[in-house]
């Protein structure tokens, strides 16, 4: 429940109003069950008084039940308010525990569902619980009988509104630049230990922030067969525009502007830049950089690209890329497409068993779909058996 602070009609002050329970329990045990019996509707045994909320609290067991009329066939509990107050708004839970180790208690509570006069309302001495709790008869035959005793436990929630107002604050917290820090120290080579030739480029770096970063570099100049005297690395499996980017990943924990690293708008020049990113990432074990390379990916999919995003997630055991691929080449209308690209042809040469994959998912998506549907799948499926055969040929040929 909210409530609005508004002097004015265009305040932006607010305030909210939580309404909760403040929550406490006790656990009262009865010894000589047998010997209570026998005292008579009405009359009862009671708990020692607790405190819950700051309000005292009592328990009441009827071992021959509350009401004469019942004849003394159940017995009764009840939590009563001992404290010198009114309107006190409260919900309990009452649970009779199970001996037996079984975990079988009978539980009665007003905490898990929804009363539709809301809350008890309390004055001293008044009571919550149950007149018929539980037959007498099955209490006697029962596991919560154990030795002559009962266990009862008890929680009361006291129901309490709590008034939430913004705390104003003098002084403005920044956000954090901790990114844009590490960043500069890499463009300004400020303490810079370590530097990469990559092809024609040089990159500079410092290796405990790499460290930190990557346990590959981390193993690299820390590990056990680690050299920390080495001042140059030749990088020779990466392109530098990818390195570059991976470099600024390191520093800045975000994936990096690949237009400015480019220089291009072309969506295809991106993707594979990403592509090439993914696989460096994979390389080094930069988790985070991997997961915002697929997800990219993921969201520039398309009949051009997935062939090769197909292969590289294969290739990277990049089990969820993989699906996603799969998905979206198998959906109507997008197969035939694709195996008209050139990186259908790349797929092929790289992850030939990945033809054999394609046909799998295509035919298990036949069992869901119509007779018409299926009709043209298992059209495109000849046509992949087809494609498969053909470059197996060809292949023996070359070999």
């Amino acid at each position: 429940m909210s409530t609005a602070v508004a002097d004015h009609p265009n305040s932006d002050s607010t305030s909210t109003t939580v309404m909760e329970t403040v929550n406490g329990s006790h656990q009262f045990t009865i010894k000589g069950y047998s010997l209570a019996k026998g005292m008579g509707p009405g009359r009862y045994i009671q708990s020692d008084v607790f405190s819950i909320a700051g309000y005292d609290w009592a328990i009441y067991f009827y071992p021959d039940g509350k009401n004469p009329e019942d004849n003394s066939a159940y017995v009764s509990f009840f939590i009563a308010l001992a404290s010198d107050s009114s309107d006190i708004r409260a919900l309990f839970e009452l649970t009779l525990m199970d001996q037996s180790g079984k975990g079988r208690h009978k539980v009665h509570s007003h905490f898990d569902r929804t009363l539709e006069g809301g809350p008890y309302t309390l004055k001293c001495k008044g009571s919550m619980g149950y007149k018929r709790f539980l037959r007498r008869t099955a209490l006697e035959a029962s596991d919560y009988l154990k030795d002559d005793s009962l266990v009862i436990n008890c929680t009361v929630g006291v129901v309490r509104a709590r008034l939430e107002v913004p705390k104003q604050f003098g002084v403005v917290l920044p956000s954090s630049d901790m990114g844009q820090g590490l960043k500069d120290l890499i463009d300004s080579e400020v303490g810079c230990d370590i530097a990469f030739q990559v092809g024609d480029e040089t990159y500079k770096a410092h290796k405990l922030i790499l460290a930190a970063r990557s346990p590959v570099f981390r193993a690299q100049f820390y590990g056990p067969i680690g050299n920390n005297n080495v001042e140059r690395i030749v990088i020779e499996d990466i392109e530098p525009s990818i390195f570059k980017a991976m470099l600024s990943f390191i520093y800045t924990d975000v994936l990096p502007d690949v237009h400015e690293i480019t220089g291009s708008a072309s969506a295809s020049l991106i993707t594979n830049m990403i592509q090439h990113l993914l696989a460096a990432a994979d390389l080094y074990d930069l988790g985070r950089l991997k997961v915002l390379c697929e997800v990219f990916l993921c969201e520039k999919l398309n009949v051009d690209n997935v062939a090769t995003t197909l292969a590289l997630a294969e290739q990277h055991q990049l089990s969820e890329l993989k699906a996603f691929c799969l998905k979206f080449v198998t959906s109507p209308g997008n197969l035939r497409a694709v195996m008209k690209s050139e990186g259908f042809k790349h797929l092929n040469q790289s992850c030939p068993s990945m033809l054999s994959e394609l046909l799998s998912t295509v035919a298990a998506g036949d069992k869901i779909l119509t007779s018409e549907q299926a009709s043209k799948k298992r059209s495109l499926c000849s046509s992949v058996l087809a494609y498969d055969t053909n470059a197996a040929r060809q292949l023996r040929r070359r070999t």
